[in-house]
């Protein structure tokens, strides 16, 4: 199967506005990339990139004053299978765990563990373990939060959206992410593309997903609390600690965004 993914983001700059951009297509993809996921300018201006600290692509520029466009197209091979079930998958004792995992267990920025852990262990610290406690971490999560785009907040924290069950899937990933955090099992939140591939209508307006993966056994699963069942189709762009770590774009002075378009569709064959 063949995806089309990309985006169109419109931003008015009132002066030389420094941009740095976590748009670009997941490494771990790069292998299944059929038409490069290169970046176009509208004017165009010089553009440079670098790997972040979580591996991820990023870029940066400076958009001259005026009218910016930034756009990108890109067709990626998909298996067409969806997120891997595995339920034998076991929790890995924490003394046990690769070291590269330990970031994941700690609070961050949007995870307040500190905060959550004793509600994390009342709800969640009597079931099962390994699988099945991150499963009922998403099955609570999913039934805890009311989803709408008129929720959505830049700020909203996982302690946040616990107590006002509100929010965008952000917010699912960040409380799914805490709890995991709590119960000892690393957890890091990922951004990309989700279309609707295998889903019923009616269909939302498209834009960028989040969701998270818990480290189980001795690899990285993909969970999805906001949809919780198997999707088809996911493109992975970014992986950190929370959202404060993979944000879609940082500017760097007064802009206003003007338009925003983001597309997630199989290609005709």
């Amino acid at each position: 199967m063949q995806i089309r993914v990309g985006f169109e983001l419109t931003y008015q700059c009132q002066q030389p506005t420094p941009m740095i951009l976590s748009l670009s297509v997941h490494y771990s993809r790069a292998s299944d990339l059929l038409r490069p996921d290169h970046l176009v300018t509208t004017p165009a201006v010089p553009v440079t990139a670098y790997r972040d600290l979580f591996g991820n692509w990023c870029t940066r520029l400076v958009a001259p004053p005026g009218r910016m466009v930034l756009g990108n197209d890109a067709l990626v091979y998909d298996s067409g299978l969806p997120d891997v079930v595995a339920p034998w998958a076991v929790q890995t004792p924490v003394e046990q765990l690769p070291e590269s995992t330990l970031v994941y267990l700690m609070g961050s920025r949007y995870c307040e563990t500190d905060h959550l852990s004793e509600t994390a262990w009342q709800l969640f610290g009597n079931g099962p373990t390994g699988w099945a406690r991150v499963q009922a971490i998403c099955d609570f999560v999913h039934r805890h939060i009311e989803f709408g785009y008129h929720h959505a907040r830049s700020t909203r924290t996982a302690l946040e959206a616990y107590r006002e069950g509100c929010g965008v899937c952000r917010d699912y990933a960040h409380l799914a992410i805490a709890f995991c955090r709590c119960m000892n099992i690393p957890a890091r939140y990922c951004t990309g593309y989700l279309g609707n591939v295998g889903t019923e209508p009616p269909y939302g307006p498209m834009d960028f997903a989040g969701w998270f993966e818990a480290w189980l056994g001795d690899r990285w699963y993909t969970f999805d609390p906001r949809n919780n069942t198997p999707r088809i189709g996911r493109v992975l762009i970014a992986q950190g600690r929370d959202a404060c770590d993979v944000p879609l774009s940082s500017t760097f002075g007064p802009n206003t965004l003007d338009g925003f378009r983001v597309w997630c569709d199989v290609a005709a064959p």
